[in-house]
């Protein structure tokens, strides 16, 4: 299949597939990436918090999403602040999918895989840098988080980073709460965020 054919069929299929195109998706995913023409591949993922979202580039996992964010939606964000070659490929995204089912299980405390944080910049990406320091069963506050990041007078803009986080559960903001100890508000919900501390309080 020449590079044209694949963009052709590129074209023609990233909006979406029928059940009888899998074999045919499966292939022009398979060309895509031989040929160069796949930037950001994705799939979706089961999980205890509902059906994931996560993409990644040749340099790493750029998205995990929540179902409650609209994949849809996310997907056309990613189309346009990272590249419109978009195309789900499952295979690329094997050993994130493996290492989610781990966590969820109890039996991953750290996840260990290629990371690409180029949705995130500034501050935020300072924030979200530094979430990855806060072990496994562990929170801290939104100061704690803006003392860490330098900007102790920045807890509202801590907030916004997690609010944002374009990683969230690999680089984990479900684990920064408020002063008071009261959860705060989290992407994936309300419960999910509890269920997520009960589960790493139970390891």
């Amino acid at each position: 299949m020449s590079t044209q054919d694949v963009a052709t069929l590129f074209a023609a299929l990233s909006g979406g597939e029928d059940a009888s195109l899998r074999g045919l998706h499966e292939r022009l995913a398979a060309e895509a990436e031989a040929n160069e023409l796949l930037d950001v591949a994705y799939r979706t993922v089961d999980s205890p918090v509902g059906l994931l979202l996560i993409a990644a580039t040749d340099r790493g996992l750029v998205k995990v999403s929540f179902e409650r964010e609209g994949h849809d939606e996310v997907l056309d964000k990613l189309a346009t602040a990272v590249s419109p070659r978009i195309l789900r490929a499952p295979r690329r995204l094997d050993a994130a999918a493996h290492e989610l089912d781990e966590y969820f299980a109890g039996r991953r405390h750290q996840f260990d895989l290629p990371l690409d944080l180029q949705l995130a910049h500034g501050f935020r990406r300072a924030v979200i840098e530094h979430l990855r320091d806060i072990g496994y069963g562990h929170t801290e506050s939104y100061a704690d988080v803006a003392q860490a990041c330098g900007s102790p007078r920045a807890v509202r803009a801590v907030g916004t980073a997690c609010a944002t986080n374009p990683l969230p559960l690999v680089l984990p903001c479900h684990r920064v709460v408020r002063s008071d100890g009261s959860l705060g508000r989290y992407g994936g919900g309300d419960e999910a965020k509890r269920w997520l501390i009960e589960l790493e309080a139970d390891g």
